[in-house]
């Protein structure tokens, strides 16, 4: 689990001098976590059965009274006193432990099943804040562009180089990035009580994201031979063990069982009589045998044990073909993000340029408002395009890492 943090961390490469590590957050999820806390619960639950299968039957013991006293040879019998102790067979309990021992064994891996999606949901959340706060940054960078221009243009204005149309419109354009500021404004907070409700703490503490990041120019090589060791995989591989020690406890159990008892009978004195055994109790130790003559049941559990083996293994096939092509996705999702952002950065680029081109045209007196509206609306265009691409990145990585990490 702390490969799997660090693995994350790595991808966080930027500006985090000034930023609340993302380490730190999953650290404290991962301590946090009701869900985890839940699942270690059941574990334990499952740990200790193995104590309380390893008993034996209850011993039986038995008292009865001779209402009516059954007359011996050397005297009447008064009262009886027995006790049995039936064993399993040799190994059962053995058995047991270890078919219990496995089920403890599966749960397990749902501990860790839950930490890796407590990961991966955390740093989701962290990226799409981190995309949230990024977008605001360019929405308040574009306003104010916006206001030097409806500057420019009331200048412009004033010398009848424009009309007041043009001031109209960079107005109402700045009164709809700022509706679009003050909505991403509100996202976001949603978005912190979502990572706060992760980290099971209160919603209203402040989340302090990157400033920045940046798809990294060399691509990672990707190991999919690891998606064979993940967890939920592995999970079935072990509730596979636990049905193979199920058909080992039921073999044991269709063997015989074995008891041992004793039975005391308390014999009165005939009266008026001497003779040696005259009034003398009966001790009789006895050895018992459970044999399971109709066994049905047994060859039953034997059937639905191979039935559940055989529903296991295409369970696990059917969860590893849906895994692999989440992985595929996700890879290719993760180049496509890479090749978008490369795409916006050189759009951006010559939309800087155009813009570069309308300020010096106001220069000669030439400006046209309507140009500066549309190249304003391609920058901020790209700008978005731009942050949801390494969005889109972090949070594919995000996924890779769940599957082979």
């Amino acid at each position: 689990m702390k490969r799997i943090i660090l693995i994350v961390i790595g991808l966080l490469t930027f500006g985090f001098s000034n930023a609340q590590q993302l380490e730190t957050l999953i650290d404290e999820a991962l301590k946090n976590s009701p869900e985890i806390q839940k699942f270690e619960l059941q574990y334990s639950i499952a740990s200790e059965k193995v104590n309380e299968v390893n008993t034996i039957p209850n011993t039986e013991l038995g008292v009865g009274y001779f209402v009516s006293e059954p007359e011996t040879r050397t005297g009447a019998q008064r009262f009886k006193v027995s006790a049995k102790q039936m064993m399993p067979w040799f190994g059962s309990i053995t058995a047991r432990e270890n078919y219990v021992s496995s089920l403890a064994d599966a749960k397990y891996e749902d501990i860790v099943i839950a930490k890796r999606k407590l990961l991966t949901s955390v740093s989701q959340s962290y990226y799409n804040l981190y995309a949230n706060k990024a977008k605001q940054k360019v929405l308040v960078e574009n306003i104010e562009l916006l206001e030097t221009y409806e500057t420019l243009a009331l200048t412009s204005l004033e010398v009848g180089k424009a009309s007041a149309v043009d001031v109209l419109r960079l107005q109402m354009r700045q009164n709809e990035l700022e509706q679009l500021k003050e909505v991403l404004a509100q996202q976001y907070l949603a978005e912190q009580t979502l990572l706060n409700k992760l980290l099971n703490r209160d919603k209203d503490i402040v989340v302090n994201v990157v400033e920045e990041l940046t798809i990294p120019s060399e691509t990672d090589l990707i190991n999919t031979e690891n998606l064979s060791l993940h967890p939920e995989l592995i999970k079935y591989d072990k509730l596979y063990q636990s049905v193979e020690q199920s058909e080992l406890l039921n073999q044991k159990e269709s063997l015989p069982m074995i008891g041992f008892g004793l039975d005391y009978v308390n014999v009165d004195k005939r009266p008026n009589m001497d003779f040696s055994d005259n009034g003398k109790d009966i001790v009789m130790p006895m050895v018992s045998l459970s044999i399971p003559i109709f066994n049905n049941k047994y060859k039953s559990q034997t059937k639905q044990n191979e039935l559940q083996q055989e529903e296991i293994t295409l369970q696990k096939q059917e969860r590893l073909n849906k895994l692999e092509t989440v992985l595929d996705k996700a890879v290719n999702d993760r180049i496509s993000a890479r090749i978008s952002y490369k795409t916006q950065t050189k759009n951006l680029k010559q939309a800087n340029d155009a813009e570069e081109i309308l300020i010096k045209s106001y220069e000669t007196g030439t400006i046209d408002f309507n140009d500066v509206l549309d190249i304003q609306e391609l920058q901020l265009k790209f700008q978005m395009n731009q942050i949801e691409s390494v969005k889109t990145y972090y949070l594919q990585s995000t996924i890779i890492n769940y599957l082979i990490s």
